[in-house]
């Protein structure tokens, strides 16, 4: 027998789905459905990379024109999640992410088939924006459809969805590879990725809702009773006088820095931006990487990408099942130091050690980046902030991460040019000790808060408590 729910206010219903057993199959459904978008975000971001020669020899590009390439959807990315985050909490979730598919499928197909550089740009730039709009939502979905005690849980499965697109992309390439197409393969590659966006968007037309928190604010409590009771196993009664929908003041990106928000906002910002920067500046460049170490050609270079990425998934796969106990905080202070370590010890020991044992160092330092740092910026703005503004961090801690991307893209083929892997690793491993020190100087966990009042918990760290 269904359980029954008497809902008067908002908070009533914050409550319930905070509440609320995050177990059932429809809600690990819903979480993963919502996640399918950041496996279409990572595909699109990755796919060029490995079959970056392929497109170098058949547009022939220049060096400066094959960055512009690599950049160009981060640019987009950029102006995607500035823009959505505020149209996700104007428009509401499910609305965002459903249409924003629609862009990744033929933005994808026309990438695909561009017939020079000038179309390819374009194309590419509104996969970018498709990807911007894409995150804020996706992350604020997850974080207002689970309970309290799995929300770091849920939402932190975005890296390993993230990491499982990168191992799908050296597949599709490799099995594209062995069909002999040449200097096509980067078409193949791109274009391949509006078969997983169709994909993904027929299970969001088959189980997505709306987030029931967004409706609640924006739709009315009527509204929000029918999403939990097509969601949940409950019968909600709002009694006739709350039967009204509400009409909420309009949000800007200033409610994340006014005061009690100002320190979690800014630590948001430094580890989403510093470990995307991190990220697209190693992982993106595996290939690169793995060619320098490898030096045997195309078909290694794809293996040796696809193993060291699977050390993603280990790292993201299994960092969602310590987050309720240690806290997203903890998790991306021991990233950071594994990562920098790792970085070190490959930048000191090149050519002393075997090959195999420098593709391990950068196997756990994709391990460390996906455990700690790397899921930890975009999952501390999505559990940072009430409802009323949560697309806005979220979009807020993703146009920061799209800052970092552009610098991690254009800044590595610049410094390995200049001064070899070795040195460009050592000088890389600053940017997770600049994380690590951020993280010891502001103290913010965000798991387990209470933020859905509006007031910050007396148990946030000094750094925020002095804003008060």
């Amino acid at each position: 027998m269904a359980e029954s729910l008497t809902v008067r206010t908002k908070r009533d219903i914050i409550d319930f789905v905070n509440s609320h057993p995050t177990g059932s199959r429809r809600a690990k459904i819903l979480a993963f459905v919502a996640l399918g978008g950041i496996f279409i975000d990572a595909y699109d971001f990755t796919s060029i990379g490995i079959g970056v020669d392929s497109l170098q020899s058949q547009l022939s590009l220049t060096p400066f024109e094959v960055g512009t390439v690599t950049a160009i959807m981060a640019f987009g990315a950029l102006v995607g999640a500035l823009v959505g985050g505020y149209v996700v909490e104007r428009v509401g979730r499910y609305k965002l992410f459903t249409i924003d598919l629609f862009l990744f499928v033929v933005a994808a197909l026309g990438a695909g088939l561009s017939p020079n550089l000038g179309w390819l740009l374009f194309f590419r730039f509104f996969l970018g924006v498709g990807v911007g709009l894409d995150m804020p939502a996706s992350l604020s979905f997850v974080a207002e459809f689970t309970n309290s005690s799995n929300k770091g849980k849920y939402v932190n499965f975005w890296q390993m969805m993230w990491y499982c697109a990168t191992v799908c992309t050296g597949l599709v390439v490799l099995v594209v590879f062995f069909a002999g197409v040449g200097n096509d393969l980067w078409r193949w590659a791109v274009g391949f990725g509006a078969v997983p966006a169709l994909v993904v968007l027929a299970l969001r037309f088959r189980y997505a809702d709306e987030s029931p928190m967004w409706a609640a604010h924006h739709l009315g409590l009527e509204e929000a009773a029918k999403i939990l009771e097509k969601n949940y196993d409950v019968r909600v009664n709002v009694p006739p006088l709350e039967e009204r929908a509400t009409r909420p003041s309009r949000v800007r990106y200033g409610a994340i820095f006014q005061r009690g928000y100002r320190a979690r906002t800014t630590l948001a910002s430094i580890i989403s931006g510093l470990q995307s920067m991190e990220y697209y500046a190693v992982g993106f460049y595996l290939p690169t990487i793995s060619a320098l170490i490898l030096g045997k050609g195309l078909l290694y270079v794809i293996i040796g990408t696809i193993v060291i990425n699977l050390f993603g998934i280990l790292g993201g796969g299994t960092q969602p099942f310590f987050t309720p106990r240690f806290g997203v905080w903890k998790l991306a202070v021991i990233g950071c130091a594994i990562a920098a370590a790792s970085l070190i010890l490959a930048g000191i020991t090149k050519g002393v050690i075997s090959i195999y044992l420098q593709g391990l160092l950068l196997g756990i330092f994709i391990l460390a980046h996906s455990f700690g740092q790397g899921s930890q910026g975009k999952t501390m703005a999505a559990l940072s902030y009430p409802t009323e503004f949560r697309g806005v961090g979220t979009g807020w801690a993703e146009a920061m991460s799209r800052v970092g991307s552009i610098f991690g893209f254009y800044v590595f083929p610049l410094v390995l040019a200049a001064v070899g892997l070795s040195q460009t690793l050592l000088y890389l491993a600053a940017i997770p000790l600049i994380m690590l020190a951020s993280l010891l100087l502001i103290r913010w966990e965000p798991v387990g808060q209470d933020v859905e009042s509006g007031v910050p918990s007396p148990l946030e760290p000094k750094a925020l408590a002095s804003e008060e």
